[in-house]
């Protein structure tokens, strides 16, 4: 019997046999997907969820993650001001489940769960406490290089990631449970990889971080990571090799960690992505030909089993997405 998609990607998740290797790609649908504010600003919203519905109409993927443009702040007022010592922020509260932020996210997720939870499994987009930080003093104009903080008194600035992951597992857990979302895709990267010591990441920066991940599986522990190298930013992908998740994604390029070499770091766990995601790589520029050429190459390289092709993170907005296509239909072929 053949599997539906929903079966396909949970297969390929807990690394057993599939039909065929699912496919997923994604970018953005705000053009300014990071300042703007879709709780308080209704038409974002609607604009994010035309933009997923074109996407998903126009090429049926394999399984979605859920673009969350307008919803990458965090407007708790501990931190919505620009802040130059963490001390500042020493008094924050979580916003809590009766916020605004909280029960605005939910609803959109079931807006998006009820039109395709039933044909394909949807993944929650969703921020470490670290990075969150990092967006909100980068938009009001304070210190955004965490490292600062951590060097300056890191138990205040775990104390605050905590509350954000306090809030931030809360709503993994609701998103799941309530906005019918099959998981997460949570977002992490070393802040600041020259500066930051693993011991020091691991002590005060990876607690939040795996709260938010506890929260998810609470719920459902089909939950992936995603390790951003956005902008060519450089992580070491062996500091999360603890984390709860079932599935990671990282810039398999950008790191020069291919996804077979990947699957071994992370101890067998499913794999996602293989492709580049620039204006410049194979996936964009390609011609069908030399895009099937990389599909087979990555198949055999990383094997069919606990493996799901995709690209190292957002691809261009303009991409035709039957070059997507391209790449399920010659996975199919791929045994």
């Amino acid at each position: 019997m053949t599997q539906n998609k929903r079966e396909l990607v949970e297969a390929a998740l807990h690394n057993k046999p599939v039909d065929r290797v699912p496919v997923g790609f994604w970018f953005h649908f705000l053009e300014d997907q990071r300042n703007t504010d879709a709780v308080s600003d209704p038409a974002l919203e609607e604009q994010n969820l035309a933009g997923h519905r074109n996407f998903i109409e126009s090429w049926h993927p394999d399984f979605v993650k859920i673009m969350t443009d307008g919803f990458f702040q965090y407007p708790n007022p501990a931190v919505t001001r620009p802040i130059q010592s963490i001390q500042e922020a020493a008094d924050i509260r979580p916003l809590g489940r009766d916020s605004a932020w909280f029960t605005h996210q939910v609803a959109f997720a079931k807006k998006l769960s009820s039109a395709y939870g039933k044909e394909i499994k949807l993944f929650y987009n969703l921020f470490a406490p670290a990075r969150t930080l990092n967006f909100v003093q980068e938009k009001v104009g304070g210190q955004s290089d965490l490292a600062v903080f951590l060097r300056e008194d890191p138990e205040t600035l775990k104390k605050v990631l905590d509350v954000i992951a306090e809030d931030y597992a809360a709503l993994a857990e609701a998103l799941i449970r309530d906005g019918g979302v099959d998981g997460i895709y949570l977002s992490v990267n070393n802040i600041n990889k020259d500066t930051v010591a693993a011991a020091d990441y691991q002590a005060y920066i990876a607690p939040s971080e795996i709260a938010v991940l506890a929260g998810a599986n609470r719920a459902n522990p089909e939950n992936i990571l995603h390790i951003c190298g956005y902008e060519g930013f450089l992580n070491h992908l062996e500091w999360y090799k603890e984390y709860p998740f079932l599935a990671v994604n990282w810039a398999a390029h950008l790191e020069g960690v291919p996804l077979a070499e990947g699957k071994k770091l992370f101890d067998g766990r499913a794999v996602i992505g293989g492709f580049g995601q620039t204006e410049k790589d194979v996936i964009y520029v390609g011609t069908k030909a030399e895009i099937e050429q990389e599909t087979e190459r990555l198949l055999q390289e990383a094997g069919t089993v606990g493996v799901i092709l995709g690209a190292d993170c957002t691809v261009p907005r303009d991409i035709d997405v039957q070059r997507f296509n391209w790449v399920r239909d010659k996975a199919a072929a791929v045994k």
